[in-house]
């Protein structure tokens, strides 16, 4: 792998490219998962209101379950890439079999868990009566293909380190299979809301099984061994626990989020659930340039080239910036178009547009947070990514929880949003400055 040597003009054009290139395809893949939901949903909401209910909590206790673990991706990716920029891919395939065999373990383990505590799950969310027996049923049949839903996070990691995000792409296209197995198994075989849980189960384990291909194939031509190695999986779990806690920090954030916006009201919490929903779309078009940022930093650090990471960190950087505008302004030019799919309310719509305008606002914000996050984690700096999450959530939580206090809206619960953008921008911030995260080699030591 050549050095960048050269940083001007050309070489920021050879970076827009690099990151263009791989933040596209990221993106496509990124919004394939709630799309699979969105399927999902309209499958079974046919079969009744009982059914939808118990659909809802099952895949919300799903989404979150996986979601924990999406280290596994974010740490595979920085340690992979690395070996690549180092010029060993025969040993960045192995550190991405370790990921694999990690993914492994965990889903056996979660199953383990899932399995005999559903009913209590299911309670946790108050799920009703008449939505709870369809609920238990989803998740403990949905819950056999975790294991294929870590091994695809795993997997992905590991072709983003080899700097491939169109595979990702090309297996998440070809997830909607999804759909029509769903078809066929609720409606055709009569198997219900059963049925919707082993479609997807069925559509994870082709997806796990795809990667594993691409990925043993990858192995066999490079020579690196297919075996559990008890060191690498060591690793790779101590490189995901920083990051394990950098993401429950965040879902803190937006439990605590709804858990206030449900006080405000129902008109309320019906608009903070669609502004949720944008701010999160939003997200996936951001974090696409951050996967972007983990894979090209964390192979210049392999390569020994200090420079070259910094360069694309504030070339970076700008791409953040400029995202952010952009998606700013759409956000408020197509406010009339979107707003009445979502709800005909007056009283929701009269929550919902300032709260919109100030989620537009924060988009810069969220711009460089995302890009910088994802710099951080290329260079495999998560300890210092819990750290800040945690005084992120420390500085949120009282925020967010005196707003029903003092008499605020939603509008004031969406600044508080903002407020933790703007700390997590902070926090990012310095660390880039500092030069602390530039830590070179094929192992971060």
């Amino acid at each position: 792998m050549t050095q960048a040597t050269a940083h001007g003009p050309k070489s920021a054009r050879r970076h827009d490219r690099e990151i263009v290139s791989l933040a596209v395809p990221a993106f496509g893949a990124l919004v394939a998962e709630p799309l699979f939901v969105m399927a999902d949903s309209a499958v079974v909401g046919h079969l009744g209101t009982p059914q939808l209910a118990g659909l809802g909590v099952a895949a919300a206790l799903l989404t979150t379950t996986v979601g924990v673990f999406v280290f596994l991706a974010y740490a595979t990716t920085a340690a992979v890439a690395r070996r690549v920029g180092a010029g060993d891919l025969r040993a960045a395939i192995r550190q991405g079999m370790d990921g694999v065999w990690l993914a492994l373990l965990i889903g056996a383990a979660v199953i383990a868990a899932v399995l005999p505590l559903a009913p209590a799950l299911v309670g946790l969310f108050g799920a009703s009566p008449t939505a709870t027996p369809h609920a238990v049923t989803y998740l403990r049949v949905s819950a056999l293909g975790i294991p294929a839903m870590l091994v695809v996070l795993a997997a992905t990691g590991v072709l983003r380190g080899l700097q491939d995000t169109r595979t990702p792409l090309y297996v998440a296209v070809g997830g909607f299979i999804n759909t029509v197995l769903n078809v066929a198994l609720v409606y055709g075989a009569g198997l219900g809301i059963a049925g919707s849980a082993w479609g997807t189960v069925v559509a994870q384990c082709a997806m796990a099984a795809v990667y594993l291909t691409v990925v043993v194939r990858g192995a066999r031509r490079h020579g690196a061994s297919l075996r559990p190695d008890a060191a690498g999986i060591r690793a790779c779990a101590q490189a995901g626990v920083p990051l394990l806690v950098r993401t429950l920090c965040l879902r803190a954030v937006l439990m605590i989020a709804t858990a206030v916006a449900a006080r405000l009201g129902d008109a309320s919490v019906a608009a903070h659930q669609i502004v949720l929903t944008l701010w999160s779309l939003l997200a996936f078009a951001l974090d696409a340039i951050a996967i972007a940022g983990q894979a090209i930093i964390a192979r210049y650090l392999g390569a020994d080239d200090p420079e070259g990471a910094r360069a694309v960190c504030r070339r970076m950087v700008r791409w953040g910036i400029a995202s952010g505008v952009v998606l700013g302004v759409l956000v408020v030019a197509a406010r009339p178009l979107f707003i009445p799919l979502f709800t005909s309310d007056a009283a929701v719509r009269d929550a919902l547009l300032p709260a919109l305008l100030v989620v537009a606002l924060s988009q810069p914000v969220s711009g460089v947070v995302f890009v910088l996050d994802g710099v951080l984690m290329g260079a495999g700096d998560g300890p210092y990514l819990a750290w800040a999450m945690l005084v992120v959530l420390a500085a949120f939580a009282p925020a967010a929880l005196l707003v029903p206090v003092l008499g605020g809206g939603l509008t004031a619960l969406w600044w508080a949003m903002t407020l933790m953008m703007a700390v997590r921008m902070i926090t990012l911030w310095l660390r880039s400055r500092s030069g602390r995260w530039i830590v070179t080699g094929a192992v971060r030591a």
